[in-house]
Order: C-alpha cells, then sequence, then structure tokens
C-alpha cells in the first residue's frame, strides 16, 4: 500500500486519468474529490462490497437453477426412455 500525505486542495493522479484531491479535513474525516472518465465506475468500499456480495449470490443462484434444470431434464429424458 502506498501511503501519502497531501493537504487540502493538493491531489494525487492515479494511472493517466484519475485525480484524487482532497477538499476538506475534519477531525476525524476528510471529503475527497475524484475526478475520473466515466466509464471508471466509483463506489465507496462498503458499497463495492455489498455490490460483489449481491454479484456473487445471483451467480451462485444461478448456477443452482441451472444444476437443477439440467438434472430434471435428464431425469424427464430417463423417464421417457
Amino acid at each position: 500500500m502506498l501511503v501519502l500525505t497531501r493537504r487540502v486542495n493538493e491531489s494525487i493522479v492515479i494511472g493517466n486519468d484519475i485525480i484524487v484531491t482532497v477538499l476538506e479535513i475534519q477531525r476525524d474525516a476528510i471529503r475527497l474529490g475524484i475526478k475520473a472518465p466515466h466509464d471508471v465506475e466509483i463506489n465507496r468500499e462498503e458499497i463495492f462490497l455489498l455490490l460483489s456480495d449481491k454479484t456473487r449470490d445471483a451467480a451462485s443462484i444461478a448456477a443452482e437453477t441451472s444444476k437443477r434444470l439440467n438434472n430434471d431434464r435428464h431425469s424427464l429424458i430417463e423417464e421417457n426412455a
């Protein structure tokens, strides 16, 4: 992990096109401004993790459903044979 010190109105650059600027510093929080291309998704970590969990859950449900449908299809084929 890279650790940097920045003051209000100072920035860091990530890659060639993402700029993170310190806008305000309070006692236990800072406000950041992030300038990035429109196709770059930016989320707070807790939102990112929530979305990741939901995506993983949805993929798991889809895989289980597909497996069940496949098993049902094989059962029907065996019954009709």
